[in-house]
């Protein structure tokens, strides 16, 4: 009786093991490697999902491979007897550097949670392909069955918790992320608030794409990781820009797994030749003067010319150069506050003081007093000790022309002029001493005009004599310096309010107004208030949001960021992005010149077209990052995206109607 008690125990347990054990493959190991350990187990199926623990030990020296395992080995793989839906999770991975190549991997022992989801037969059955190195490696064939019938093991929850724990996030360590890529190198920008201590990149590869070690570059918050790229066989690598790139960053326990579209990053001063930045500092900066933004600056020539008809080839001369060393001057003191703002680790952008209300109301108050002198409104008076002092430092009011020269370098920033853009985003990445050798240049090509005359008075003295024309002239331009103080001080809206701007407005066209009645009398007082009504129209209307009538905007702009672009190109659309701000003038004249013409409106309004607007006029460091990511720090921006320009195309600084819809046309493709 005994023994057959005992036999019937025996079997009951031959019974029940392989149904306990039947859902764990247990640990497995192979003949031909005996330095790793593989184990799956699975829980019953739930909702439609089944989920799957696979454990690998390996021992000390010995590693495996992340799903992108970098410039060398396999990445770990199942093939499944049938067919299966999987998500197959990847904790954190480690890099390994050895004889020159680097990978990405684990050591040690690693556990990857794996969801299956469908119908799933009674038993999964497969083979898991597991590649492990040391000095030399070995490539590992498991065969397992799983049976799903079986009860789950009272640890599988928790194990499977435990492992999605290991996982990285979505986000929570970077506020900003960007890729860009030029001349064969893939530049990945990330910004972490808390600050970066031992920051790790690892990056999915594309086909025929292989990316070498990371070199990192710690600013502040900004992280900085250069990578080389090539095609696997040590040679160009293709262009990646536009492509999306799948990355995981790590840094003190914490990773974050993300998406960024790849632009075109900023090149090193050094990929160009100095010379060739050089000339277009020199140029951008000449071509300052006839660009739309800078009216101001020529009234300003023009009253300077006019105050010298009477004045001897010397003092001409003198006028002409003060003013030039004010446009140096001035531009120096732009790399002074670019320098600041990069050790500070602010933003950096071309016109960026536009963002700053006070800098927007004192050069408003600065166009005022000009324009009312002009005028006739009040003069400037000096004491007699002053101009005793100007008199005999060699000639009458060469401050003044100093002013004038410095002040029309503050208001021809808000342009972005052709070659401008190139050298002014080389110099706010360049060394310091560059930067400020760049602007310099810069400073000379805006003060060709003035040079020459210095150089030939006589170009000056040329103009008519001295009459009543003058005084024609002069209320000329103080009309011009009021309508730019007009639209300066519209630009206060956007920070203050509409309101408040509009009120501050009409204050000071009604004092302007009561000083004409007083210095003038009422004819001319008369003719001012119907000018100042013109005034205060034109000013409520600059400060709409919208314009209406023949000029309205029907285009769906959508907010811009790089996911916008990569899902509409996901889904084969094209993107039109402009970016934009209020302070721009060039921005206003590629608006009304081209974007709202009737057949720019019509193709920006097709059903494949996505339009995605940045507006710069309030400091924005995700604009700040889009336009650095493409090699750009000023506005206007407007690039191109489609099917058939997935890398996208950026557009010339100055709009044409004909070039925009061509554009669009070659971005459809095929």
């Amino acid at each position: 009786m005994r023994i057959l008690f005992r036999q019937l125990v025996l079997c009951l347990l031959w019974l029940w093991l392989p149904f306990a054990q039947a859902a764990d493959s247990g640990w497995l190991r192979s003949a031909d490697n005996d330095h790793a350990s593989v184990r799956l187990r699975a829980a019953p199926q739930q909702n439609g999902e089944t989920r799957v623990l696979l454990d690998v030990a390996l021992e000390k020296g010995w590693k495996t491979y992340w799903r992108s395992p970098g410039e060398g080995g396999i990445a770990p793989a199942i093939k499944w007897q049938t067919p299966l839906e999987m998500d197959w999770r990847w904790p954190a991975p480690q890099r390994f550097d050895v004889a020159g190549i680097s990978t990405q991997g684990y050591h040690g022992n690693v556990t990857f949670p794996i969801t299956l989801h469908g119908t799933m037969p009674d038993k999964l059955t497969g083979v898991l392909t597991l590649s492990t190195c040391s000095n030399v490696c070995i490539l590992t064939d498991y065969p397992f069955t799983l049976d799903l019938n079986a009860p789950a093991d009272n640890n599988f929850s928790y194990d499977f918790t435990r492992a999605m724990g290991t996982l990285p996030l979505k986000d929570g360590l970077t506020s900003e992320l960007t890729a860009g890529y030029s001349n064969g190198k893939l530049m990945v920008s990330a910004t972490r608030e808390a600050g970066w201590q031992q920051p790790e990149l690892f990056i999915d590869t594309f086909p025929d794409t292989d990316f070498g070690k990371p070199s990192y570059k710690i600013d502040g918050a900004t992280l900085t990781a250069t990578l080389p790229v090539s095609d696997g066989w040590g040679e160009t690598a293709p262009d990646l820009r536009g492509k999306t790139l799948s990355l995981l960053l790590s840094d003190g326990g914490q990773a974050q797994e993300s998406q960024v579209t790849v632009g075109q990053a900023i090149d090193s001063p050094q990929a160009f030749s100095l010379w060739w930045v050089l000339l277009m500092a020199l140029a951008g900066g000449l071509i300052l003067n006839v660009m739309p933004c800078v009216l101001p600056v020529l009234a300003m020539k023009l009253g300077s010319v006019v105050q010298l008809q009477s004045a001897d080839r010397r003092r001409v001369r003198q006028q002409f150069i003060a003013s030039a060393v004010g446009i140096i001057t001035s531009f120096l003191a732009l790399a002074l506050m670019m320098t600041l703002l990069r050790l500070s680790n602010q933003a950096l952008g071309w016109g960026i003081q536009f963002q700053n209300p006070w800098f927007i109301g004192g050069m408003t108050l600065v166009m005022v007093l000009f324009g009312a002198s002009l005028l006739g409104l009040f003069e400037f008076r000096l004491s007699s000790g002053a101009s005793t002092f100007l008199a005999t430092r060699g000639g009458n009011g060469l401050a003044g022309h100093f002013w004038q020269g410095a002040l029309a370098t503050l208001l021809a920033t808000p342009c972005t002029a052709p070659f401008l853009g190139t050298a002014v985003s080389v110099a706010l990445v360049a060394p310091l001493p560059l930067l400020w050798g760049l602007f310099f240049v810069m400073g000379i090509g805006m003060s060709l005009p003035w040079l020459l005359i210095a150089i030939w008075p006589g170009l000056a003295l040329r103009l008519p004599r001295p009459g009543r024309w003058m005084n024609t002239v002069k209320v000329a331009l103080g009309l011009m310096m009021l309508g730019s103080a007009l639209w300066l001080g519209s630009l206060l809206a956007v920070h203050v309010g509409q309101t408040l701007t509009f009120a501050l407005i009409s204050l000071v066209t009604v004092l302007m107004l009561a000083a004409t009645f007083w210095r003038f009398g009422r004819r001319a007082g008369a003719l001012s208030a119907l000018l100042a009504v013109a005034l205060l129209a034109t000013a409520f209307q600059l400060m709409r949001p919208q314009s209406n009538g023949l000029t309205a905007d029907r285009v769906n702009w959508q907010p811009l960021s790089e996911q916008a672009i990569a899902a509409a190109l996901a889904e084969n659309k094209r993107v039109f992005v402009d970016v934009t701000a209020d302070w721009c003038v060039t921005c206003k004249a590629n608006k009304y010149n081209v974007l709202l013409r009737e057949e720019v409106q019509q193709a920006l309004t097709a059903p494949d077209i996505v339009a995605l607007r940045g507006d710069w006029t309030q400091p924005s460091d995700t604009i700040s990052q889009f336009l650095r990511a493409r090699n750009s720090v000023a506005v206007p921006f407007n690039q191109i995206y489609g099917p058939g320009m997935k890398q996208g195309q950026i557009q010339p600084p100055l709009l044409s109607r004909d070039h925009v819809l061509q554009t669009l046309d070659k971005a459809k493709g095929q």
